[in-house]
């Protein structure tokens, strides 16, 4: 139990009703997980607003309200808190709830487009390898120190979040990684977080379902460097994107960079790429890495700039960079006995499936042909639907366009969407197969010795989800499956 008085710390309130004087059990924004001596937020959602279901929450118990306007009818019993924003109010109440957590580790905030999963995942291994607590939070796992925690959104809500950081106090870390997405930000999931560094990886067309413009989508991306660094904070950006200027124009921490490129204050250039590895410098030094591809080596370099800006030693950081493995589902290959090499990827934009494209035809062999499988994702942005199909295209000899998570589309609709990416004059290379698994046996049928398979879009996934109910699938299970048939 908390004092109402003691969680209530930096919230303005316009109004309110009732004692002050309570003790608040836990915190809530769904009514149905209310409990007796609940608080109660009533948030703006997308389809839902909080404000309708106050009077279930006090039914169930809750005897604390956070709100944006009085109620007309009001519970003698209750309390009721009238602020500005609810969503803000939630995620500082959340914070003083757990006792500021984010005050009390290192916390660094990934945010861009494409590679803040990977970019994570690969500084939360870096400082767990060398024996330093350190949490994760990302689109594939939560970690607290080395403990696993499923996860399903790329960032959890205010007060899972906070109840996260939390935990990982608890148990000694002195560091947390953690994906920041758009979503979360413009939600206002965030709030009350204090951040220690924040990493722009880049920005390319994505999530305009939700944003409807691209500058709304820059603008909630830019709100982590705006809003939640101090001047003791650092930002460190990728000076090759074009609008990294745009993300840091207004922050008060200190501006660092990194690129392939361009100038910049954490310098790398790629001296050879292979489909088991690529040999870059950063620096003065040359590092080969398992990883593959110019995107990874992007993230590669933010990874190591983010652990310079925090005390990790040069000659430490370049011998255990080396040492770091691709991240799941991110370029993740499987090999047959008869030299097929498939390759399962996430990317499920226009310009990360071009990345992985083109990385793969950069190292492609005389002879070997490209068989790629993409779909693209229902209850999405359309638009991206034929920019996937044309970009597939652009690269590959074949392609198989099928189901990624159709959701509570028509699979056919989506599939028709992206043919509308395919010109006549190549209307022959490609096949619509709905069912995801019957795509991916057709393109390994399809392929001979030392051909390349991309399978994209689901990545580290392992379920998909169709009619709003969610099956097991594992892009990577599946290809295992086919290969091992073919093989007997």
């Amino acid at each position: 139990m908390k004092q109402l008085q003691d969680i209530l710390q930096g919230i303005d309130l316009k109004d309110h009703a009732g004692r002050l004087d309570r003790q608040v059990s836990s915190l809530h924004f769904d009514s149905r997980r209310v409990q007796p001596d609940s608080l109660f937020v009533a948030v703006r959602g997308l389809s839902v607003d909080g404000h309708d279901y106050i009077a279930q929450a006090v039914e169930k118990g809750a005897d604390t309200i956070v709100c944006e306007h009085m109620p007309w009818q009001k519970d003698e019993a209750a309390t009721y808190l009238v602020v500005e924003n609810s969503a803000a109010a939630l995620g500082l109440l959340a914070s003083n709830f757990h006792g500021n957590p984010s005050q009390k580790l290192k916390l660094i905030g990934i945010t861009g487009t494409n590679g803040k999963t990977t970019t994570a995942t690969l500084l939360y291994h870096l400082f767990i390898e060398r024996g330093i607590p350190t949490g994760l939070i990302s689109t594939i796992a939560n970690y607290i120190g080395q403990r696993h925690q499923p996860t399903r959104f790329t960032t959890p809500d205010a007060v899972q979040l906070n109840e996260l950081l939390s935990n990982m106090v608890d148990e000694g870390c002195e560091y947390a990684f953690m994906e920041v997405s758009s979503h979360a930000l413009k939600q206002m999931r965030t709030a009350g977080l204090r951040f220690h560094g924040a990493l722009f990886t880049n920005i390319t067309h994505e999530h305009l379902d939700y944003h409807k413009t691209f500058d709304d989508y820059i603008h909630s991306k830019k709100l982590l460097f705006d809003r939640h660094l101090d001047k003791h904070s650092f930002a460190l950006v990728n000076a090759d994107d074009r609008r990294s200027g745009i993300m840091v124009q207004n922050t008060t921490a200190s501006v660092h960079t990194f690129a392939l490129k361009t100038h910049a204050d954490f310098k790398s250039r790629i001296l050879e790429q292979h489909i088991d590895g690529t040999l870059f410098t950063i620096g003065r030094h040359e590092v080969w890495t398992p990883m593959v591809g110019r995107f990874n080596v992007y993230n590669l370099l933010g990874a190591y700039a983010t652990a310079r800006l925090l005390g990790y030693r040069e000659e430490d950081l370049l011998k255990d960079i080396s040492k770091l493995k691709p991240v799941e589902g991110r370029f993740e290959t499987i090999r047959s006995s008869d030299s097929k090499t498939a390759v399962v990827d996430y990317a499920h934009s226009p310009d990360a499936l071009e990345n992985v494209l083109a990385t793969i035809q950069g190292v492609q062999k005389s002879g070997q042909q490209l068989i790629t499988v993409v779909g693209a994702g229902g209850d999405r942005d359309t638009a991206k639907r034929p920019q996937m199909a044309s970009i597939a295209l652009k690269y590959s000899n074949r392609v198989v366009l099928t189901s990624d998570n159709p959701r509570t589309e028509d699979p056919e609709a989506i599939l028709e969407d992206m043919r509308r990416g395919v010109d006549k004059d190549q209307a022959h290379k490609v096949l619509s197969i709905p069912n995801r698994k019957e795509g991916i046996r057709t393109a390994c049928m399809m392929a001979q010795n030392d051909d390349i398979i991309l399978v994209a879009g689901k990545g580290h996934e392992t379920y998909q989800e169709v009619d709003g109910v969610r099956h097991h699938f594992d892009d990577r299970e599946v290809i295992r499956e086919i290969f091992n048939q073919q093989n007997q």
